[in-house]
């Protein structure tokens, strides 16, 4: 998983590059060796894992440079992570053993090189942080017909949920209680659409006082559709008129 970077899952054929669909056959020798370094290492899997709790970390650390969709993300610069596990679930690899392999991946990137946009930092996730993360991707990375999950509230709520907001940020309406970034239920009240707005698309255009720039990520302007930025800017003020009086759950904010 990663943040700056990428990595690749390679068959011996091309060591350069990962197909997104690798033939079954010569996947068969990566999944085994990896799985031998993490038995090795660590075993496989974890019993203490947090699996929503995961899928927050991994919105908010991996989200910004890979493709997963049960998690609502779609960066492209690292692999896709369903189009990279969904041949070893073909061959019968079980989600403890991908659990195992992206552990083994985020402790020690391979490539490892000095270029950003080749390899990632190694450590993105540690401990208790990393053991939720790859228990995460373990049971949902190649799932056939994996999507975010649903939540009530309409479509601004949906949003907020599927783009992991509300782990960093406090939304009663939304029954979050992030605290990485500013409770929203204290900073929304009285804000325009616009300014709402510009906090998702630029979140370092103003920064919430006793807060630190560069934290949330700053590709929602991207990575959400027109629609949907509007409908969550909607969410959010309506959550915020009410006083969170709503429930529905959670994800993203200014």
């Amino acid at each position: 998983m990663a943040a700056a970077g990428t990595y690749r899952l390679r068959p011996a054929s091309r060591p350069t590059q990962m197909p997104l669909r690798p033939i079954p056959t010569r996947l068969l020798p990566i999944l085994a060796a990896l799985a031998a370094i993490v038995l090795a290492a660590s075993g496989c899997g974890t019993t203490t894992a947090d699996v929503n709790r995961g899928r927050t970390l991994f919105v908010q650390k991996c989200g910004v440079c890979h493709e997963m969709a049960q998690a609502g993300t779609s960066a492209q610069i690292g692999p896709n992570l369903d189009d990279a596990f969904a041949a070893a679930r073909e061959v019968g690899e079980t989600g403890s053993t991908i659990e195992g392999i992206v552990k083994a991946q985020v402790e020690n990137p391979r490539p490892s090189t000095d270029a950003a946009n080749v390899s990632m930092p190694a450590d993105v996730v540690s401990g208790q942080d990393l053991d939720d993360v790859a228990a995460y991707v373990g049971m949902y990375a190649g799932v056939p017909g994996a999507e975010p999950p649903r939540v009530a509230g309409g479509p601004g709520a949906q949003v907020f949920a599927s783009n992991g907001c509300g782990g960093c940020h406090t939304l009663a309406a939304a029954g979050s209680g992030g605290v990485t970034g500013p409770n929203l239920d204290e900073v929304l009240p009285g804000q325009s659409a616009a300014t709402i707005n510009q906090s998702i698309v630029d979140p370092n255009a103003k920064i919430a006082k006793g807060y630190p720039a560069n934290v949330m990520p700053a590709n929602f302007g991207e990575s959400l559709t027109p629609k949907e930025l509007e409908a969550l800017v909607e969410y959010l003020i309506e959550s915020a008129s009410k006083g969170g009086g709503n429930t529905a759950s959670g994800a993203k904010g200014g």
